[in-house]
């Protein structure tokens, strides 16, 4: 039996959901929803993130920069999602159906990322798209973005995330999509199992696995996100 639940005031409800003054560049307002400060900079962010802005910002369609070699990869393994830039001065918040974010700060270090949880990233990070050694286009080409340098990040997810460790005596094997995230001291490849095709998950797909080795930590997701890839 469910307990009724009492209306909040008017003052309860701003006081318990209104923004929160810290000051800081980037802050997580509430599980679901990322505060970007701008100060006549640019970010790059997922395309339709932006749920509301104060001041002046400017939203144009970007490949991400890099030039030609780097737009064809964009173009090719379309599941890492279109980006966009904002920049300007003030301050923009973004989502993403209502997944939760995580939010890092990496000083010198490289992430990578299945390109349909990135939800934005700092201008001046390194960006590339990578391909898992061994995910033909059978096993749905299994590109993600890798990120490198100094600069924040913030990545998405169903549910809470689970993060797991990898080392060299323990390595890992994932539900592709499944997996959000790993560190840059791991090598992914690609299991292959058409016995686990109708035993695991619930598409074809998951008859392929990741497999992590080396030393670093996996983000999965309580959740299989199914993918479709387009062409831009």
């Amino acid at each position: 039996m469910s307990v009724p639940q009492e209306a909040d005031s008017l003052q309860e409800f701003l006081q318990e959901n209104s923004q929160r003054e810290s000051g800081t560049k980037w802050q997580v307002e509430n599980p679901y929803a990322l505060e970007i400060n701008l100060n006549n900079e640019q970010v790059f962010l997922k395309a339709g993130s932006m749920i509301g802005y104060y001041g002046v910002i400017k939203f144009t369609r970007t490949s991400g920069g890099g030039g030609v070699g780097r737009l064809v990869k964009r173009m090719v393994s379309g599941e890492t999602g279109a980006l966009m830039k904002a920049e300007g001065a003030g301050t923009l918040y973004v989502a993403d159906q209502g997944k939760r974010i995580t939010l890092l700060s990496l000083a010198g270090e490289t992430i990578f990322l299945n390109g349909s949880d990135m939800l934005a990233y700092q201008d001046g990070l390194q960006w590339d798209i990578t391909m898992t050694r061994g995910a033909g286009m059978a096993a749905g080409g299994l590109f993600s973005l890798r990120l490198e340098g100094t600069g924040l990040v913030a990545f998405t997810t169903h549910g809470n995330p689970l993060v797991l460790r990898v080392t060299p005596q323990h390595p890992l094997l994932t539900d592709p999509n499944a997996t959000v995230a790993w560190s840059g001291g791991l090598t992914p490849g690609v299991k292959t199992d058409i016995g686990l095709q109708t035993l695991i998950g619930r598409s074809s797909g998951e008859s392929f696995q990741l497999l992590f080795q080396g030393e670093g930590f996996v983000v999965l997701q309580p959740y299989e996100e199914i993918v479709q890839a387009t062409n831009r």
